[in-house]
């Protein structure tokens, strides 16, 4: 049996009111990056605890750990059990969101999707 979860990154969390940058990969999206590629807007400016709720709802997900202004969550992928981090920091203005694949070089949009699929989740709180 394969294992394609990967090792969690220890390089996760906010250093001086930033996520960790993209590895420059196109599995990877980022509110903070300035690579029109990784780039993806920041979400609107709830509660964590609501954004808990978001996620929890989702299938698949494991929330790892939870401060006042950070939130961070495990997603697995239905087919082969892929993990993607998702981290989200809130700065006082919006919820700022770095979406992460493990393993491999594509998500063929994956982390893109989810993000907005949050957004769209949020914005019909």
């Amino acid at each position: 049996m394969f294992n394609f979860s990967g090792k969690r990154p220890e390089n996760l969390g906010v250093t001086d009111g930033k996520l960790n940058a993209c590895p420059g990969t196109p599995n990877c999206v980022c509110s903070q990056s300035d690579r029109p590629q990784e780039k993806i807007e920041a979400l609107p400016a709830v509660s964590l605890d609501q954004l808990r709720q978001v996620i929890e709802g989702l299938e698949r997900t494991t929330i790892i750990k939870q401060t006042d202004n950070y939130l961070y969550a495990e997603f697995k992928s239905k087919l082969m059990g892929f993990v993607d981090d998702v981290e989200f920091f809130h700065d006082g203005q919006a919820i700022q969101v770095r979406s992460a694949s493990r393993l491999g070089k594509s998500d063929l949009g994956a982390n893109r999707e989810r993000v907005e699929m949050i957004r769209s989740a949020i914005q019909f709180m």
